[in-house]
């Protein structure tokens, strides 16, 4: 995306550059284009003008088309993009009408509207006269000279001789003029256009606001759901689990002593109970520790370190708590890091640091495996990077192949 390039500012600069060059290019082309298709949808919007007088608010919002329309004529002579300065509605026909009207970008357009079949239609429709009279200029003796009109007889062949001399002498200089001045007239139109129809800083800055805001919600919406499943798993089927696997225990007790088929099944119910309730601990674990919300990011990255089939050095020093949302970006990382180094890399140590630099927690896990990790070819480091993103950090993988690999993250934060 192009950001702060100027209306029009390549053709304003072929314009600048080698005249030949200019002539030579696509531009002269485009800017007939532009003001050709300009007088036409100026000619369409005086159809369209009636419906003021039966329906004034349907005039208003015929604006909304010939905006869009004119945003997307406007990549003719202008390579920078004109987005759509709206705001997005809330749902419901009511609600998208009630914005459209009260938004300031509906009456810029509105206006640009109006001055379409009138003062713009006027000007290029005047451009491409003054053009057309130009290239007649030159080219017209030269269409006549070419049917013989000089056999006519003497005082007619004299006539035109002095008019193809000096169509011949001045017309290439007219010509080059005249399309100049249909250029510059179309760059000042395009100029203007974007002055009205693309979005201002203030309305350009509210949509990063606001996409900034959703997408915050939904990481906090994602975080809260993970934390409901965590609860519901702990408190629901964990315990139902346990209740199970202590009444299949007091069964096989009762039936301790005893030989026959229902022995064996029980004793095999109550070990499958026991994996079974092993296994959700393990996944409530993995879902949100409870370490990480009662101890921090250190004591959550040292506690994996410990389960952790190969040697883990945790090196994370912190001057406070970071943000929730930091520290579960944080310490899932380094837990998908780790399992990765270990099923993937056949590493024999892992190396976790952890720092805060000008405001921004780093985090990095070293392995002395045997490298090759790529995010184009695996969902799992994919995932990775997605998850600092979504929270305005970087995440560098540094992988050759043979290793060592080195993840960096980088995420703003601040202590609590």
């Amino acid at each position: 995306m192009l950001v702060g390039v100027a209306a029009g500012a390549f053709l304003w600069q072929a314009m600048a550059g080698s005249p030949r060059r200019f002539l030579l290019s696509r531009w002269p082309w485009r800017c007939l284009a532009y003001l050709s298709t300009s007088v036409l949808t100026g000619l369409a919007v005086v159809c369209v003008l009636p419906l003021g007088i039966l329906f004034p608010p349907a005039l208003i919002l015929a604006a909304l088309p010939v905006g869009a329309l004119e945003r997307r004529r406007l990549h003719l002579i202008d390579a920078a993009p004109a987005d759509s300065p709206h705001t997005t509605p809330s749902p419901g026909l009511a609600a998208w009408l009630w914005l459209r009207l009260a938004e300031g970008a509906t009456w810029r357009e509105f206006g640009y509207m109006l001055t379409l079949p009138t003062v713009l239609l006027a000007v290029d429709f005047v451009s491409l006269l003054v053009l057309l009279a130009c290239v007649t200029t030159f080219t017209g003796p030269l269409f006549v000279a070419g049917l013989g009109v000089f056999r006519v007889g003497p005082l007619v062949a004299d006539t035109m001789g002095e008019a193809l001399a000096l169509s011949l002498l001045f017309g290439p200089v007219v010509t080059v003029l005249g399309l100049y001045g249909m250029s510059a007239v179309a760059g000042a139109q395009g100029a203007y256009t974007r002055w009205l129809l693309a979005p201002r800083r203030a309305e350009t800055d509210r949509k990063v606001e606001e996409l900034a805001g959703s997408r915050t919600r939904l990481v906090n919406a994602f975080e809260a759901e993970r934390r409901r499943i965590e609860r519901d798993l702990h408190d629901g089927a964990q315990q139902h689990l346990v209740l199970l696997s202590m009444t299949l225990g007091l069964a096989r007790l009762e039936l301790d002593g005893t030989a026959g088929p229902a022995r064996t099944l029980v004793t095999d119910a109550h070990d499958q109970a026991r994996r079974a309730l092993a296994a959700i601990r393990e996944l409530i674990h993995g879902i949100h520790p409870q370490v990480l919300t009662d101890l921090g990011l250190a004591a959550a990255v040292g506690e994996l370190a410990e389960r952790c089939r190969v040697p883990v050095e945790v090196d994370i020093r912190l001057d406070g708590r970071l943000p929730p949302e930091t520290e579960t970006t944080a310490y899932f990382v380094v837990s998908e890091s780790l399992t990765n180094a270990v099923k993937h890399a056949t590493a024999g140590k892992i190396t976790v640091t952890g720092r805060l630099i000008d405001g921004r927690l780093v985090v990095m896990v070293s392995d002395d495996g045997s490298g090759g990790a790529d995010p184009d070819r695996g969902s799992g480091l994919r995932g990775l990077v997605d998850r600092a993103a979504v929270m305005d950090g970087t995440l560098v993988i540094t992988s050759p192949a043979g290793g060592p690999t080195t993840i960096r993250m980088e995420l703003p934060c601040r202590c609590a």
